[in-house]
Protein backbone atom coordinates (compact mmCIF):
# COMPACT_ATOMS: atom_id res chain seq x y z
CA UNK A 1 0.00 0.00 0.00
CA UNK A 2 1.01 3.85 -0.55
CA UNK A 3 0.06 6.71 0.74
CA UNK A 4 -1.88 5.18 4.08
CA UNK A 5 -2.65 7.87 6.61
CA UNK A 6 -1.64 11.35 4.11
CA UNK A 7 -4.88 13.86 3.39
CA UNK A 8 -5.07 13.75 -0.24
CA UNK A 9 -7.50 15.16 -2.98
CA UNK A 10 -8.42 12.78 -5.65
CA UNK A 11 -10.72 14.18 -8.55
CA UNK A 12 -12.82 12.18 -11.24
CA UNK A 13 -16.49 11.65 -12.44
CA UNK A 14 -17.68 10.50 -9.49
CA UNK A 15 -20.32 7.81 -9.16
CA UNK A 16 -22.80 8.55 -6.44
CA UNK A 17 -25.87 6.98 -5.61
CA UNK A 18 -27.97 9.24 -7.69
CA UNK A 19 -25.75 10.49 -10.31
CA UNK A 20 -22.35 10.80 -11.99
CA UNK A 21 -20.88 14.29 -10.98
CA UNK A 22 -17.94 15.79 -11.80
CA UNK A 23 -15.60 16.39 -8.36
CA UNK A 24 -12.88 16.01 -6.37
CA UNK A 25 -13.03 13.27 -2.91
CA UNK A 26 -10.77 14.59 -0.04
CA UNK A 27 -9.63 11.87 2.60
CA UNK A 28 -7.95 12.32 5.25
CA UNK A 29 -6.28 8.99 7.08
CA UNK A 30 -8.75 6.27 5.87
CA UNK A 31 -11.52 8.23 5.60
CA UNK A 32 -13.54 10.17 3.29
CA UNK A 33 -13.84 14.23 4.71
CA UNK A 34 -15.74 15.84 1.86
CA UNK A 35 -17.22 15.46 -1.92
CA UNK A 36 -16.50 18.58 -3.44
CA UNK A 37 -18.05 19.62 -7.12
CA UNK A 38 -15.31 20.06 -9.67
CA UNK A 39 -16.31 20.71 -13.36
CA UNK A 40 -12.12 20.60 -14.06
CA UNK A 41 -12.55 16.99 -13.27
CA UNK A 42 -14.73 15.86 -15.63
CA UNK A 43 -12.00 14.26 -18.14
CA UNK A 44 -10.75 12.33 -14.97
CA UNK A 45 -11.44 8.66 -15.00
CA UNK A 46 -14.80 7.40 -13.16
CA UNK A 47 -14.07 7.04 -9.25
CA UNK A 48 -16.53 4.73 -7.71
CA UNK A 49 -16.44 3.24 -3.82
CA UNK A 50 -14.95 -0.68 -3.83
CA UNK A 51 -16.36 -3.30 -4.73
CA UNK A 52 -17.79 -6.19 -2.45
CA UNK A 53 -18.26 -9.80 -3.37
CA UNK A 54 -21.04 -11.40 -1.10
CA UNK A 55 -20.94 -14.63 -2.67
CA UNK A 56 -17.44 -16.03 -3.98
CA UNK A 57 -15.74 -19.52 -3.13
CA UNK A 58 -12.09 -19.05 -4.69
CA UNK A 59 -10.03 -16.87 -7.10
CA UNK A 60 -6.30 -17.40 -8.46
CA UNK A 61 -6.24 -21.02 -7.44
CA UNK A 62 -6.95 -20.30 -3.83
CA UNK A 63 -9.72 -21.59 -2.46
CA UNK A 64 -11.48 -20.04 0.74
CA UNK A 65 -11.87 -23.57 2.43
CA UNK A 66 -8.18 -24.22 2.46
CA UNK A 67 -7.14 -21.96 5.54
CA UNK A 68 -5.36 -18.59 5.86
CA UNK A 69 -2.79 -18.78 3.57
CA UNK A 70 -5.28 -19.78 0.74
CA UNK A 71 -7.61 -16.88 2.20
CA UNK A 72 -4.82 -14.58 2.13
CA UNK A 73 -4.36 -15.15 -2.00
CA UNK A 74 -7.99 -15.10 -2.52
CA UNK A 75 -8.06 -11.46 -0.72
CA UNK A 76 -4.65 -10.34 -2.77
CA UNK A 77 -5.88 -11.19 -6.10
CA UNK A 78 -9.87 -10.10 -5.49
CA UNK A 79 -8.33 -6.93 -4.87
CA UNK A 80 -6.95 -6.37 -8.33
CA UNK A 81 -10.04 -6.48 -9.23
CA UNK A 82 -11.67 -3.55 -7.50
CA UNK A 83 -13.05 -5.71 -5.02
CA UNK A 84 -11.99 -4.15 -1.58
CA UNK A 85 -14.59 -6.54 1.13
CA UNK A 86 -15.96 -9.44 0.27
CA UNK A 87 -17.64 -12.66 2.10
CA UNK A 88 -15.94 -16.00 1.90
CA UNK A 89 -17.80 -18.54 0.85
CA UNK A 90 -18.36 -22.61 1.75
CA UNK A 91 -20.31 -25.20 -0.28
CA UNK A 92 -22.14 -28.27 1.51
CA UNK A 93 -19.25 -30.05 2.77
CA UNK A 94 -19.27 -32.57 6.27
CA UNK A 95 -20.79 -30.58 9.26
CA UNK A 96 -17.19 -30.93 10.64
CA UNK A 97 -15.99 -29.00 8.18
CA UNK A 98 -18.31 -26.05 8.06
CA UNK A 99 -17.71 -25.71 11.75
CA UNK A 100 -13.82 -25.75 10.75
CA UNK A 101 -14.51 -22.94 7.85
CA UNK A 102 -16.08 -20.67 10.55
CA UNK A 103 -13.46 -20.74 12.62
CA UNK A 104 -10.76 -20.43 10.61
CA UNK A 105 -12.30 -17.52 8.80
CA UNK A 106 -13.08 -16.05 12.35
CA UNK A 107 -9.38 -16.36 13.00
CA UNK A 108 -7.93 -15.08 9.90
CA UNK A 109 -10.16 -12.29 9.52
CA UNK A 110 -7.80 -10.37 12.28
CA UNK A 111 -4.72 -11.03 10.48
CA UNK A 112 -5.66 -10.07 7.10
CA UNK A 113 -3.35 -8.96 4.34
CA UNK A 114 -3.96 -4.82 4.50
CA UNK A 115 -3.21 -5.54 0.30
CA UNK A 116 -5.98 -7.60 -0.13
CA UNK A 117 -9.48 -7.16 -0.26
CA UNK A 118 -11.33 -7.09 3.89
CA UNK A 119 -13.42 -9.92 5.11
CA UNK A 120 -16.88 -8.97 6.29
CA UNK A 121 -17.69 -12.81 8.02
CA UNK A 122 -18.31 -15.63 5.94
CA UNK A 123 -20.95 -17.21 3.51
CA UNK A 124 -22.50 -20.90 3.47
CA UNK A 125 -24.23 -21.74 0.14
CA UNK A 126 -26.00 -24.77 1.75
CA UNK A 127 -25.97 -27.29 3.76
CA UNK A 128 -29.76 -27.65 3.57
CA UNK A 129 -30.54 -26.81 -0.24
CA UNK A 130 -32.66 -29.84 -2.44
CA UNK A 131 -31.22 -33.13 -3.97
CA UNK A 132 -33.05 -32.12 -7.17
CA UNK A 133 -31.44 -28.41 -7.51
CA UNK A 134 -27.96 -29.33 -5.81
CA UNK A 135 -26.17 -28.22 -9.04
CA UNK A 136 -22.54 -28.97 -8.74
CA UNK A 137 -22.59 -29.89 -5.16
CA UNK A 138 -21.75 -33.21 -3.66
CA UNK A 139 -25.43 -34.63 -2.21
CA UNK A 140 -23.73 -36.87 0.33
CA UNK A 141 -23.26 -34.02 2.18
CA UNK A 142 -26.93 -32.20 2.05
CA UNK A 143 -28.00 -32.15 5.15
CA UNK A 144 -30.57 -32.31 7.41
CA UNK A 145 -32.52 -28.57 7.88
CA UNK A 146 -33.92 -30.01 11.59
CA UNK A 147 -30.39 -31.15 12.50
CA UNK A 148 -28.49 -28.38 11.54
CA UNK A 149 -30.54 -26.09 13.19
CA UNK A 150 -30.32 -28.17 16.59
CA UNK A 151 -26.26 -27.70 15.82
CA UNK A 152 -26.04 -24.04 14.60
CA UNK A 153 -24.52 -22.76 17.34
CA UNK A 154 -21.05 -22.43 16.50
CA UNK A 155 -21.58 -21.21 13.22
CA UNK A 156 -23.81 -18.28 14.05
CA UNK A 157 -20.65 -15.61 14.75
CA UNK A 158 -19.72 -13.90 11.61
CA UNK A 159 -21.64 -16.02 9.79
CA UNK A 160 -23.64 -13.51 7.31
CA UNK A 161 -25.60 -15.34 4.47
CA UNK A 162 -27.00 -18.70 4.31
CA UNK A 163 -28.51 -20.56 1.49
CA UNK A 164 -31.58 -22.84 2.53
CA UNK A 165 -34.02 -24.23 0.20
CA UNK A 166 -37.44 -23.20 1.91
CA UNK A 167 -39.53 -26.06 0.95
CA UNK A 168 -37.68 -28.58 2.91
CA UNK A 169 -38.85 -29.98 6.40
CA UNK A 170 -37.64 -27.72 9.07
CA UNK A 171 -36.35 -25.13 6.85
CA UNK A 172 -39.44 -22.25 7.83
CA UNK A 173 -38.08 -22.69 11.43
CA UNK A 174 -34.06 -22.46 10.47
CA UNK A 175 -34.57 -19.32 8.31
CA UNK A 176 -36.42 -17.77 11.45
CA UNK A 177 -33.52 -19.17 13.66
CA UNK A 178 -30.98 -17.45 11.17
CA UNK A 179 -32.66 -14.32 10.82
CA UNK A 180 -33.19 -13.70 14.52
CA UNK A 181 -29.58 -14.01 14.65
CA UNK A 182 -28.64 -11.32 12.43
CA UNK A 183 -27.78 -13.92 9.26
CA UNK A 184 -29.30 -13.03 6.00
CA UNK A 185 -31.10 -16.23 4.77
CA UNK A 186 -30.66 -16.75 1.33
CA UNK A 187 -33.31 -18.96 -0.69
CA UNK A 188 -32.08 -20.90 -3.28
CA UNK A 189 -30.71 -24.57 -4.94
CA UNK A 190 -34.49 -24.92 -4.36
CA UNK A 191 -37.51 -26.82 -6.22
CA UNK A 192 -40.13 -24.32 -3.83
CA UNK A 193 -43.27 -23.69 -6.03
CA UNK A 194 -44.08 -20.06 -5.52
CA UNK A 195 -45.78 -20.48 -2.49
CA UNK A 196 -43.31 -22.06 -0.49
CA UNK A 197 -40.54 -19.49 -1.79
CA UNK A 198 -43.18 -16.89 -0.60
CA UNK A 199 -42.97 -18.83 2.62
CA UNK A 200 -39.56 -18.36 2.81
CA UNK A 201 -38.86 -14.52 2.63
CA UNK A 202 -41.93 -13.99 5.25
CA UNK A 203 -40.03 -16.53 8.00
CA UNK A 204 -37.31 -14.10 7.60
CA UNK A 205 -35.34 -14.95 3.81
CA UNK A 206 -33.68 -12.00 2.68
CA UNK A 207 -32.09 -12.40 -0.49
CA UNK A 208 -31.53 -14.65 -3.40
CA UNK A 209 -28.89 -17.50 -4.62
CA UNK A 210 -27.92 -16.62 -7.97
CA UNK A 211 -31.09 -16.19 -9.33
CA UNK A 212 -32.59 -18.75 -12.46
CA UNK A 213 -29.64 -20.63 -11.27
CA UNK A 214 -30.54 -24.17 -9.15
CA UNK A 215 -34.21 -23.09 -9.01
CA UNK A 216 -37.37 -23.46 -9.52
CA UNK A 217 -38.33 -20.64 -12.34
CA UNK A 218 -40.81 -19.41 -14.56
CA UNK A 219 -43.47 -21.52 -15.54
CA UNK A 220 -46.98 -20.49 -16.51
CA UNK A 221 -49.12 -23.51 -14.07
CA UNK A 222 -46.39 -23.56 -11.81
CA UNK A 223 -44.27 -20.63 -11.03
CA UNK A 224 -41.07 -20.81 -8.30
CA UNK A 225 -38.61 -19.44 -6.57
CA UNK A 226 -37.53 -17.48 -9.16
CA UNK A 227 -40.94 -15.98 -9.70
CA UNK A 228 -41.27 -15.53 -6.25
CA UNK A 229 -38.10 -13.81 -5.98
CA UNK A 230 -38.64 -11.06 -8.99
CA UNK A 231 -42.17 -10.09 -7.37
CA UNK A 232 -41.01 -9.66 -3.86
CA UNK A 233 -39.80 -5.90 -3.66
CA UNK A 234 -38.39 -6.54 -0.56
CA UNK A 235 -35.95 -10.06 -1.35
CA UNK A 236 -32.74 -9.13 -2.87
CA UNK A 237 -31.15 -11.15 -5.69
CA UNK A 238 -28.06 -11.73 -6.94
CA UNK A 239 -26.92 -11.88 -9.91
CA UNK A 240 -24.05 -13.59 -12.14
CA UNK A 241 -23.72 -11.66 -15.11
CA UNK A 242 -21.19 -13.48 -16.92
CA UNK A 243 -23.89 -13.87 -19.53
CA UNK A 244 -23.92 -17.97 -18.94
CA UNK A 245 -25.84 -18.36 -16.08
CA UNK A 246 -28.12 -15.98 -17.01
CA UNK A 247 -28.57 -15.08 -20.64
CA UNK A 248 -28.79 -11.55 -21.16
CA UNK A 249 -32.23 -11.00 -22.59
CA UNK A 250 -33.27 -11.87 -19.24
CA UNK A 251 -31.21 -8.99 -17.40
CA UNK A 252 -33.44 -6.03 -18.45
CA UNK A 253 -36.59 -8.28 -17.43
CA UNK A 254 -34.39 -8.48 -13.63
CA UNK A 255 -33.82 -4.87 -13.87
CA UNK A 256 -37.22 -3.77 -14.47
CA UNK A 257 -38.56 -6.22 -12.07
CA UNK A 258 -36.86 -5.27 -9.49
CA UNK A 259 -36.52 -2.10 -7.37
CA UNK A 260 -32.54 -0.35 -7.83
CA UNK A 261 -31.40 -1.32 -4.33
CA UNK A 262 -32.49 -4.93 -4.07
CA UNK A 263 -30.58 -6.20 -6.81
CA UNK A 264 -26.95 -7.53 -6.06
CA UNK A 265 -24.08 -8.03 -8.72
CA UNK A 266 -22.08 -11.50 -7.49
CA UNK A 267 -19.01 -13.63 -9.17
CA UNK A 268 -19.77 -17.46 -7.53
CA UNK A 269 -16.13 -17.56 -8.53
CA UNK A 270 -14.48 -21.17 -8.01
CA UNK A 271 -11.12 -21.46 -7.25
CA UNK A 272 -10.10 -21.47 -11.06
CA UNK A 273 -11.14 -18.05 -11.29
CA UNK A 274 -8.29 -15.99 -12.65
CA UNK A 275 -6.03 -18.88 -13.65
CA UNK A 276 -6.05 -19.38 -17.22
CA UNK A 277 -7.56 -21.78 -19.93
CA UNK A 278 -7.15 -25.14 -19.59
CA UNK A 279 -8.18 -28.76 -18.50
CA UNK A 280 -8.51 -28.62 -14.57
CA UNK A 281 -9.81 -30.86 -11.26
CA UNK A 282 -12.33 -29.34 -9.23
CA UNK A 283 -12.62 -31.24 -6.17
CA UNK A 284 -13.30 -34.65 -8.12
CA UNK A 285 -14.72 -33.56 -10.72
CA UNK A 286 -12.72 -32.96 -14.72
CA UNK A 287 -13.34 -29.35 -15.86
CA UNK A 288 -12.40 -27.50 -18.59
CA UNK A 289 -11.88 -23.30 -18.48
CA UNK A 290 -12.78 -21.76 -22.05
CA UNK A 291 -14.09 -18.75 -23.52
CA UNK A 292 -14.79 -17.19 -20.00
CA UNK A 293 -16.78 -20.96 -18.84
CA UNK A 294 -16.00 -23.45 -16.30
CA UNK A 295 -17.56 -26.75 -17.57
CA UNK A 296 -17.95 -30.79 -16.52
CA UNK A 297 -15.65 -32.26 -19.49
CA UNK A 298 -18.13 -34.98 -18.62
CA UNK A 299 -21.37 -33.45 -20.07
CA UNK A 300 -20.46 -29.85 -20.03
CA UNK A 301 -22.84 -28.15 -17.52
CA UNK A 302 -21.70 -25.06 -16.04
CA UNK A 303 -19.44 -25.92 -12.70
CA UNK A 304 -19.03 -22.73 -11.02
CA UNK A 305 -18.34 -19.20 -12.46
CA UNK A 306 -14.91 -17.39 -13.25
CA UNK A 307 -16.01 -13.91 -13.90
CA UNK A 308 -14.48 -10.91 -11.71
CA UNK A 309 -16.65 -8.49 -10.36
CA UNK A 310 -14.92 -5.73 -12.47
CA UNK A 311 -16.04 -7.59 -15.46
CA UNK A 312 -19.97 -8.10 -14.13
CA UNK A 313 -20.05 -4.39 -13.42
CA UNK A 314 -18.58 -3.66 -17.60
CA UNK A 315 -21.07 -6.18 -18.46
CA UNK A 316 -24.42 -4.79 -17.21
CA UNK A 317 -23.35 -1.94 -18.47
CA UNK A 318 -23.14 -2.44 -21.59
CA UNK A 319 -26.33 -4.44 -21.85
CA UNK A 320 -28.20 -1.14 -20.84
CA UNK A 321 -28.60 -1.01 -17.34
CA UNK A 322 -27.17 2.79 -16.11
CA UNK A 323 -23.57 2.78 -14.74
CA UNK A 324 -24.51 4.18 -11.21
CA UNK A 325 -27.24 1.65 -11.10
CA UNK A 326 -24.73 -1.11 -11.72
CA UNK A 327 -22.03 0.13 -9.49
CA UNK A 328 -24.53 0.53 -6.58
CA UNK A 329 -25.47 -3.64 -7.48
CA UNK A 330 -21.68 -4.33 -6.67
CA UNK A 331 -21.26 -1.73 -3.69
CA UNK A 332 -24.01 0.01 -1.88
CA UNK A 333 -26.76 -2.99 -2.51
CA UNK A 334 -24.98 -5.97 -0.69
CA UNK A 335 -23.44 -4.18 1.63
CA UNK A 336 -26.99 -3.13 2.81
CA UNK A 337 -28.06 -6.58 2.81
CA UNK A 338 -25.04 -7.04 5.12
CA UNK A 339 -26.03 -4.19 7.29
CA UNK A 340 -22.28 -2.84 7.04
CA UNK A 341 -22.61 1.27 6.62
CA UNK A 342 -18.84 2.00 7.16
CA UNK A 343 -18.16 1.87 3.13
CA UNK A 344 -19.90 1.43 0.11
CA UNK A 345 -20.79 5.07 -1.10
CA UNK A 346 -18.75 8.46 -1.46
CA UNK A 347 -19.49 10.36 1.34
CA UNK A 348 -18.11 11.77 4.24
CA UNK A 349 -16.91 9.65 6.95
CA UNK A 350 -16.99 6.60 5.09
CA UNK A 351 -14.21 4.33 4.58
CA UNK A 352 -11.89 5.29 1.81
CA UNK A 353 -12.05 2.01 -0.19
CA UNK A 354 -11.92 3.27 -3.87
CA UNK A 355 -11.63 2.30 -7.52
CA UNK A 356 -10.56 4.00 -10.42
CA UNK A 357 -11.80 2.97 -13.78
CA UNK A 358 -10.94 4.10 -17.48
CA UNK A 359 -13.67 4.93 -19.84
CA UNK A 360 -14.62 0.93 -21.00
CA UNK A 361 -14.72 0.81 -17.13
CA UNK A 362 -11.38 -1.39 -16.59
CA UNK A 363 -9.30 -1.04 -13.23
CA UNK A 364 -6.95 1.49 -13.29
CA UNK A 365 -6.10 1.40 -9.71
CA UNK A 366 -7.63 0.71 -6.24
CA UNK A 367 -7.58 2.49 -2.82
CA UNK A 368 -8.32 0.51 0.36
CA UNK A 369 -8.62 2.20 3.79
CA UNK A 370 -7.18 5.52 1.67
CA UNK A 371 -3.98 4.00 0.32
CA UNK A 372 -3.35 3.24 -3.33
CA UNK A 373 -2.39 -0.54 -3.87
CA UNK A 374 1.54 -0.32 -5.02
Amino acid sequence: MSGSGASVAIGGRLVLDGEVMPGRIEIAGDRIVDVVPDAAAAAGPYLAPGFVDVHVHGWGGHDAMDGPSALDGMARALLRHGVTSFVPTAVAAPFDRLVAFADGVRRWSDHAPADGAAPLGFNLEGPCISVEKKGVQNEAYIQDPVAVLAGLEPLLEGLRIMTVAPERPGALDLIRRLAEAGVSPSLGHSMATAEEAAAGYAAGGRTTTHLFNAMSGVDNHRPGLAVTALADDGAYVELIADGLHVDRALWPIIARSKPRHRLILVTDGITLAGVGEGVFTLGDLQVEVRDGACRLVSDGRLAGSVIALDGAVRNVVESGIGLVDAVRAATRNPLDLLGVTDRGRLAPGGLADLVELDEDLNVIRVMKSGGWLA
